[in-house]
């Protein structure tokens, strides 16, 4: 008689969820030093590019750092998809068109899924973490013309 052990449901999603973290720490490491621009006051370091799963041919998830120096501004741009953070350090002001201007403070979450611009008007740099999840082959941020 020949017993059969079956892996539990849980036990693969771990299995899955370990394999997932390692494809991403791989990743990461190969593009860590990529730094992008989008305007002349805000640097982007991208951390992290992985496919989205659910449209793994259209769209991907990028991590980076967002530093805007003191007293600089993003410009007025745009997302092909959304982009989610959390502010590190500093302060910024964000402003989407026809919303009230809001400021954010170290430890404020955000979402950016519209035109938007970003300053610091503090006196030291702004640092956050953002997400975004966009459209493959379209450039991270695009500048708008008011």
């Amino acid at each position: 008689m020949q017993i059969q052990h079956r892996a539990k449901p849980a036990n693969r999603l771990l299995v899955l969820l370990a394999c997932v973290a390692a494809l991403l720490a791989g990743i990461a490491i190969d593009r860590i030093a990529l730094a992008q621009q989008t305007g002349g006051g805000i640097t982007r370091t991208i951390l992290l590019r992985a496919d989205d799963p659910a449209a793994p041919a259209t769209y991907e998830a990028v991590m980076g750092i967002a530093e805007i120096a003191p007293g600089a501004s993003a410009g007025r741009h745009k997302h092909y998809g959304i982009e989610i953070g959390y502010v590190l350090s500093g302060s910024v002001l964000v402003e989407h068109d026809g919303r009230p201007a809001a400021t954010l403070k170290a430890g404020d979450t955000f979402r950016n899924d519209a035109v938007h611009d970003a300053r610091n008007p503090g006196n030291t740099p702004a640092k956050l973490l953002a997400i975004y999840l966009v459209e493959k082959g379209k450039p991270l941020a695009e500048a708008v013309p008011r």
